[in-house]
């Protein structure tokens, strides 16, 4: 694993280069204000008047303006075998990323982001797009929703789930992206997750997005892949 390039006690917002829904980035910021940008994300946040710490990426989607306006906060990364948002994911070592601009774009940018989350289980990161928002789950979840409240599980792995407080139980229930998968289910009030192993993705709504973050501060975190493991 690489070193971190950024180190921070606060929540970190990572932005990528995949669009900002308007009012997300201040929003972001008020939740996880340490502002860090991810190759072409640099654009976006150049075009917001915000200020980030670094720059992380192979550097080829980043425009000559902000390349001179963040300078001497470029941090190159040039292998070609991860995308943008891994590089500076694996490079930010805070409680929570929380991470623009990867979602609600490209259905394929979308695709490998969510591989991160499931590749990098010991990284606690929140995806936030446009109507949703989505996470890698922990050993064990508490999240305290309202009735009615959203709630996916996708599975990138066979794995199975213990869980409270959903409308449809999920014991016994072996998942797997081949066979079963878990969405469109909803809390009857606040849910707790315990999966049995890496693997599982959490949907919610994007207004759940404070408490989620809470909760994944909160929550222990899967040990990190051995390597080439």
């Amino acid at each position: 694993m690489p070193g971190a390039i950024v180190q921070s006690l606060e929540p970190v917002t990572l932005v990528g280069g995949g669009g900002l829904t308007p009012g997300d980035l201040p929003w972001a910021l008020s939740l996880a204000p340490i502002l860090v940008a991810a190759d072409g994300g640099g654009d976006a946040v150049l075009a917001s008047g915000a200020e980030p710490v670094a720059v992380i990426g192979d550097m080829d989607s980043l425009s000559a303006g902000a390349r001179a306006a963040f300078a001497g906060r470029l941090h190159p990364v040039p292998e070609q075998e991860t995308t943008d948002f891994d590089k500076a994911l694996t490079r930010i070592d805070a409680p929570v990323v929380l991470a623009l601009g990867f979602a609600g774009g490209r259905l394929d940018h979308e695709l490998a982001a969510l591989h991160s989350l499931v590749l990098r289980p010991e990284r606690a990161c929140i995806l936030l797009g446009p109507a949703t928002l989505a996470f890698h789950a922990p050993p064990d979840l508490a999240l305290p929703l309202d009735p009615g409240t959203l709630v996916s599980l996708f599975p990138f792995a066979p794995v199975s789930v213990e869980s409270e407080g959903l409308l449809w139980p999920t014991e016994g229930l072996a998942f797997a992206p081949q066979s079963r998968i878990g969405t469109s289910n909803e809390a009857r009030g606040p849910v707790r997750l315990r999966p049995s192993g890496p693997g599982m993705l959490v949907i919610l709504p994007r207004g759940a997005l404070p408490l989620a973050l809470n909760a994944l501060r909160a929550a222990p975190r899967w040990p990190s892949p051995s390597p080439g493991g």
